[in-house]
């Protein structure tokens, strides 16, 4: 059984998929496709008087049930077959389990693996306690990260593989408003490296800038693994 936070790796894949050329994800008319207007930046800071913990736990499990119920619109299309790799970009994701030892494995497993693996620990009491009284572990905010850097390597995989079905099932919005969202919520509380979403970069400038101001490379403390491009081979945290 592969443990739910398996170490990921990223990799040159070396092979420049047509979508590389021209991302339809880029193109302004899907671009700008929401399903709401609010400040997202409003939404994700810190309320006063809740507890830090509570507020990274309620909502990482709403990210993850989110980004699942997302890739469920599209997994049809996800299979063994149409991505043989976990790949984005010229980034190659595997994943590792508990004892280290590398995964070969398809997008659609890796993608089983993240979700088996967060739905395990959202719902594992010692560590997203939920009954009053219940402290949450020291290790607690170092598992939100892993969690986020999994949920954002879906999330890049739909993009760059699935787009083109996204666009058809019109689903585009959704999928814009979750990132951006996802995007502004991880940026303010420092749960994902910039070098491990500067594969997407493009697309959180475009999405992001006029939603709370995101840059690329703001923000982050090291806490992920990624690969921007095909010279930078991820280390393991």
């Amino acid at each position: 059984f592969l443990w739910a936070m398996g170490k990921s790796k990223a990799k040159p894949n070396g092979k420049k998929p047509a979508a590389e050329e021209r991302k339809a994800y880029l193109e302004p008319e899907h671009t700008k496709a929401r399903i709401t207007d609010f400040q997202f930046k409003e939404l994700v800071v810190l309320p006063r008087e809740i507890d830090l913990n509570e507020w990274l736990a309620s909502n990482t499990t709403t990210f993850f049930h989110h980004i699942n119920l997302q890739y469920s619109t599209i997994s049809e299309f996800c299979t063994g077959e149409t991505c043989q790799t976990m790949a984005v970009c010229n980034t190659q994701y595997y994943w590792y389990d508990e004892r280290g030892k590398k995964v070969k494995c398809t997008a659609p497993q890796y993608v089983d693996f993240v979700m088996s693996s967060v739905q395990k620990l959202v719902t594992d009491e010692d560590v997203f306690p939920t009954k009053y009284g219940r402290e949450f572990p020291s290790s607690f905010e170092s598992l939100v990260r892993k969690i986020c850097r999994h949920l954002f390597h879906v999330l890049a995989h739909i993009y760059w593989a699935h787009f083109k079905e996204t666009l058809a099932l019109e689903l585009h919005g959704h999928l814009n408003t979750l990132y951006i969202h996802f995007i502004l919520f991880a940026r303010e509380f420092n749960l994902l490296d910039p070098k491990e979403t500067a594969v997407m970069d493009d697309l959180t400038e475009v999405l992001c800038s006029g939603a709370g101001g995101v840059h690329s490379g703001a923000g982050g403390d090291g806490a992920g693994s990624g690969g921007p491009g095909a010279q930078n081979h991820v280390k393991e945290r």
